[in-house]
C-alpha cells in the first residue's frame, strides 16, 4: 500500500496520509464524481455552503484539485463574500494555487456537471464517510507496519491504535439538530423520574445530606472535579462516598485508583466500615473486640456492586474502553477516578503537560456524556494555598486547580475539600464554630445550580468522612495540642503503603503519625 504524507491542514494530533492503490489493485474509498458535483453546486447555489459546512473540510476531498477549490470556497464563506465561479477563481489566483487547482477551465467544468442541488447534503455525507474510511485504512497501515517491528512496545502500540480510532471517531461524529419537542419529552421523563424519589434528590445521593441538598445528588452526565491539597483526605472522601452509594444503597459504582493498589483501597474501606485504625489492619494485631467488629462488619461489604481497577498510569483511551464495559456488563452508574493528574493521553500528540491534561479533561467530559453517567475525578491543587495566610487565605480557589484551566472549563461542578484544622485553625472567628475534626466541602462551581459550602465530620484515624450530625465518639476530639517546636513535616511519595505518612502530616518525637490534636492517625489521602 502506497503511503505518503502530502496533506492539507489538520490539528496537530492528526497526521493525514493519502492512500494509493495497493498491491492487489484496490483503490481507496472515494467518490470523485460526487466531489465534482458538490463543488459545482457550491459555486452555483448561493446558500449551498451552509448546507454542508458542518460535514466537509478540505482534507475530506480525495482529488488534490478539489481540496484546493474547497479551501477557496470556505475562505470566501468565512469572510461573507459571494461564492461563484469568478470569485473562486480570483481567490485561487490570489493564493497562487489556480493552476494547481486545474485553472479556470476546470472550475467551469465543475459547474457544468451539476444536474441538481436537491441532494447536496446527502452527497456531502457520502464524501465525508469515504474520507473516514481512508483515514481508517491509513491508520491501520501504520499500525500494521509497526506491529511487524519487534522493537516496538506492544502496549504503547495498542494505546496508539486506540487513540487513533478515538480521534477518527470524534472527528466523524456529528450531532444532528434536534427539534425541541423530543427534548421536552425527555426533560419531562427525567422530572417524573426525579419526582418519584424521596426527598429532593434527583441524582445519585452522596450520602452526605447537606451536600446532596446543594447538588440534588450527582447528576448525569456531569463531570465533577473534587480537588484538594495533599493530606486533606481526597481518597478518604470518595471512599466514604463509595461506601454510602455502593455498599449502603447498592448503586453500582466503579473506582479507578491510579495511586493506590486495590488491596490498599480495600484496607481503607475496611478502616471506614469497621472503624479500625490503619495500624491494626496493617499489623493484624487486634483485640477480641476489634476482631469481632471486623468479622461482623466485613460482611456488609461482600457482594456489593463496587468495582475497582488499579491500573497505574491509566490513559484516557484505556479508561474509555474499561468504562464502556463496566456500564454495559455491570450497569455501573457512577465512576470515580483517583486522580486526574496521574492519567495520561498516550497515543496523542501534545506540546506540554497542560495540553495533555486538557485532552484528558475533555475526554472525561465526553465520556460522561457518552455513557450518560456522572464521573467524579479527584484533582490536585497547586501550592498557591500554602503561600497564603489566614483562614480565608487557606481556603482553596478555582485558580488553584493544578496544571490546566481546562479542568475548570470542562467541569460541570468543582468541589474543594478544606480542613482548617490542618493549618492550625481551630475556630471560625466569625461564627465561633469549633473546627476541630471538621472538613469543609466547598462547591465552588456549579453549572446547573447554586454554589455553597457545607461541613462534614472527618475522623482521621478511620479515614472516614460522615455527616456532621452523625453519632461519633466525642473522645476523638480530646488530647493534648501538639507544640510547634515538636513538629516536623516530611514530603509525600506516590503509592505509599497503608499507614505511611503523607505530605504535610506531622511526626511526634518517636516517629508516630499524629494530627494537630495529638491523635495517632492514618494518613488522609
Amino acid at each position: 500500500m502506497a503511503v505518503s504524507n502530502k496533506n492539507s491542514k489538520r490539528s496537530p494530533q492528526t497526521t493525514i496520509i493519502k492512500v494509493g492503490a495497493n498491491e492487489m489493485g484496490k483503490l481507496p474509498p472515494q467518490a470523485q464524481e460526487l466531489e465534482d458535483s458538490v463543488l459545482g453546486a457550491l459555486m452555483i447555489e448561493k446558500e449551498a455552503f451552509g448546507t454542508v459546512a458542518d460535514l466537509l473540510r478540505p482534507e475530506v476531498f480525495y482529488k488534490d484539485q478539489n481540496r484546493l477549490v474547497f479551501e477557496a470556497i470556505r475562505e470566501l464563506a468565512v469572510n461573507d463574500q459571494p461564492i461563484d465561479i469568478l470569485s473562486v477563481g480570483e481567490k485561487l489566483k490570489s493564493k497562487g494555487t489556480l493552476e494547481k487547482a486545474g485553472g479556470a477551465v476546470y472550475l467551469a467544468d465543475l459547474t457544468r456537471r451539476v444536474a441538481s442541488t436537491a441532494h447536496l447534503h446527502y452527497h456531502a455525507e457520502i464524501i465525508a464517510k469515504k474520507a473516514t474510511a481512508r483515514d481508517l485504512i491509513s491508520m491501520a497501515a501504520q499500525i500494521e507496519e509497526k506491529a511487524f517491528d519487534e522493537t516496538q512496545d506492544i502496549d504503547d502500540l495498542m494505546q496508539e491504535a486506540e487513540a487513533g480510532i478515538f480521534e477518527i471517531t470524534q472527528r466523524s461524529q456529528k450531532r444532528s439538530v434536534t427539534q425541541v419537542d423530543s427534548v421536552i419529552e425527555e426533560a419531562f421523563a427525567r422530572m417524573e423520574k426525579a419526582a418519584k424519589n424521596t426527598g429532593n434528590i434527583s441524582g445519585i445521593p452522596s450520602g452526605f445530606h447537606a451536600l446532596d441538598k446543594i447538588t440534588s445528588g450527582w447528576q448525569t452526565p456531569d463531570l465533577i472535579i473534587i480537588a484538594a491539597r495533599p493530606a486533606m483526605g481526597k481518597t478518604a472522601f470518595v471512599l466514604s462516598m463509595a461506601k454510602n452509594i455502593a455498599v449502603d444503597r447498592g448503586i453500582p459504582t466503579a473506582i479507578f485508583s491510579l495511586e493506590m493498589s486495590n488491596v490498599q483501597l480495600v484496607n481503607r474501606l475496611i478502616m471506614n466500615v469497621c472503624e479500625l485504625e490503619g495500624d491494626k489492619i496493617k499489623t493484624g494485631k487486634m483485640s477480641k473486640e476489634d476482631k469481632l467488629r471486623l468479622n461482623t462488619k466485613i460482611n456488609i461489604m461482600k457482594g456489593k456492586p463496587l468495582y475497582m481497577d488499579d491500573t497505574p498510569s491509566l490513559s484516557i483511551y484505556e479508561l474509555r474502553s474499561k468504562a464502556r464495559k463496566l456500564v454495559n456488563e455491570h450497569g455501573v452508574k457512577l465512576i470515580i477516578i483517583d486522580y486526574l493528574q496521574l492519567m495520561n493521553a498516550q497515543g496523542s500528540s501534545f506540546g506540554s503537560r497542560e495540553q495533555e491534561v486538557s485532552i484528558i479533561s475533555r475526554g472525561l467530559k465526553g465520556l460522561a456524556k457518552e455513557l450518560d453517567i456522572p464521573i467524579i475525578a479527584l484533582s490536585q491543587l497547586n501550592r498557591g494555598v500554602e503561600a497564603r495566610t489566614g483562614i480565608e487565605g487557606k481556603t482553596p480557589q478555582l485558580s488553584d486547580l493544578r496544571e490546566s484551566g481546562a479542568i475548570e472549563q470542562d467541569a460541570d461542578m468543582v468541589c474543594f475539600i478544606h480542613r482548617p484544622e490542618y493549618y492550625r485553625i481551630f475556630n471560625d472567628e466569625k461564627s465561633g464554630k469549633d473546627l476541630r475534626g471538621l472538613a469543609q466541602i466547598i462547591v465552588a462551581k456549579h453549572r446547573n445550580g447554586a454554589t455553597d459550602s457545607i461541613w462534614l465530620r472527618f475522623r482521621g484515624k478511620y479515614a472516614k468522612f460522615q455527616n456532621e450530625d452523625d453519632a461519633f465518639d466525642a473522645n476523638e476530639l480530646d488530647g493534648p495540642m501538639l507544640p510547634d517546636s515538636g513538629a516536623v513535616t516530611i514530603s509525600s511519595s506516590m503509592n505509599s503503603p497503608l499507614g505511611a505518612v503523607s505530605f504535610g502530616q506531622q511526626l511526634n518525637p518517636d516517629g508516630a503519625s499524629i494530627n494537630s490534636l495529638g491523635e495517632n492517625i492514618a494518613p488522609a489521602f
